[in-house]
């Protein structure tokens, strides 16, 4: 089985159990994950290595957010986002507009500050992009930007709908969710339309250990999302 796999919320303090994610994918299917690293953590030099070192070994860097963390709800829409799917995640609906333009262009010189591959990929947490326009994706240093429906080509506009699985259910009410959105994205999974994997770092301690084993059992190899364009 081919797809599209990425571990979500790369951070200092996540850095093992990222690693054990890693070690239930095939060995085939490794080089072409995509780590979504959340800058403004308390990165150390010993920390960075190994995101450069996971780099080399064929794995790929994208920004997340900047702290992954909102600070404070906006609105209706964002309390209702935070109930149902993100909690306290959905970074970007707690900025305006201005401030998520700035926090795209200091989570791309992030990496190159460290010495690290710049990305071309971006995804905001909780797959939430909040007040950001199109245009202002364009004007981004990012090339890709990806949302819960799929892939954009920043530049063109040009959109992928791609299905999306995920495993992160902390309850047994998400877990219940969970299990119906995978089954039904499944579904929707074809060559044109390839199948995502969304990992988080405490997957394999939650209610969807098992489905997560079971999906990442028979992949062969990552899709690299710019084949899609």
């Amino acid at each position: 089985m081919e797809a599209l796999l990425s571990i979500h919320d790369v951070m200092p303090e996540t850095l093992n159990r990222v690693e054990a994610l890693l070690s239930m994918v095939p060995v085939s299917a490794r080089p072409g994950t995509v780590l979504l690293v959340v800058p403004g953590r308390d990165w150390r030099p010993g920390d960075l290595a190994r995101l450069g070192c996971w780099q080399s070994r064929g794995l790929e860097l994208a920004g997340h957010g900047w702290f992954h963390r909102a600070e404070r709800v906006r609105g209706w829409y964002h309390r209702c986002h935070a109930r149902l799917i993100s909690r306290q995640a959905a970074e970007h609906l707690s900025q305006p507009r201005a401030a998520l333009k700035a926090l795209l262009a200091d989570n791309h010189r992030w990496f190159a500050r460290h010495r690290l591959a710049p990305p071309e990929l971006y995804v905001p947490p909780a797959w939430a992009l909040g007040e950001l326009r199109g245009e202002d994706l364009a004007e981004s240093p990012f090339t890709y930007v990806e949302t819960a429906s799929g892939l954009l080509h920043t530049a063109t506009g040009v959109r992928r709908r791609l299905p999306l699985v995920g495993f992160e259910a902390d309850t047994p009410l998400r877990a219940l969710g969970l299990r119906f959105w995978n089954r039904c994205n499944r579904g929707f999974t074809s060559e044109r339309h390839p199948l995502r994997i969304a990992l988080h770092p405490g997957d394999a301690e939650l209610h969807l250990a098992g489905d997560l084993s079971q999906t990442l059992a028979p992949l062969t190899r990552c899709i690299d999302y710019r084949t899609l364009f």
